[in-house]
């Protein structure tokens, strides 16, 4: 699968809680982290997204907010911790690379403004907090 979204999240289906229109789906990357996504009702059906199904979650580099240190309360469904991998940084962005528990990579934009408000450093523990309505699942 390619597609343009720099995240690729292998996992497995660990629940799915069907709404009148939309499905919460919880999807288990190992490593004692989740993600949860809200997809249609539809979508999950056509997936056939049942626990223990593998399933892929995408994730546009520039969804995530990034936090330096631990993650604040929020109404953000997900929150994946890591330290801070590497930084490149540009004109007007800057990519941050996570490295979260198992080995997992989570590529994360964010300008370069808020870079250097953030002070962020290579070996900083920072936090990503990410919508369920902006994970897209798919299936193999």
């Amino acid at each position: 699968m390619q597609t343009s979204a720099r995240n690729h999240l292998k996992g497995h289906v660990h629940a799915v809680h069907d709404g009148a229109v939309n499905t919460e789906v919880v999807l288990d990357l190992g490593a004692g982290q989740h993600l949860v996504a809200i997809v249609t009702k539809d979508s999950a059906h056509r997936l056939g997204l049942a626990a223990g199904k593998s399933a892929w979650a995408l994730v546009k580099a520039s969804w995530p907010i990034l936090v330096k240190g631990a993650a604040p309360a929020t109404s953000a469904r997900n929150t994946l911790c890591g330290t801070v991998k590497s930084i490149t940084t540009g004109a007007v962005n800057t990519e941050v690379v996570l490295g979260l528990k198992g080995g997992t990579e989570l590529v994360v934009m964010i300008t370069t403004g808020s870079e250097k408000t953030l002070d962020l450093k290579v070996g900083d523990a920072a936090c990503a907090l990410i919508k369920a309505t902006h994970v897209i699942l798919g299936v193999d």
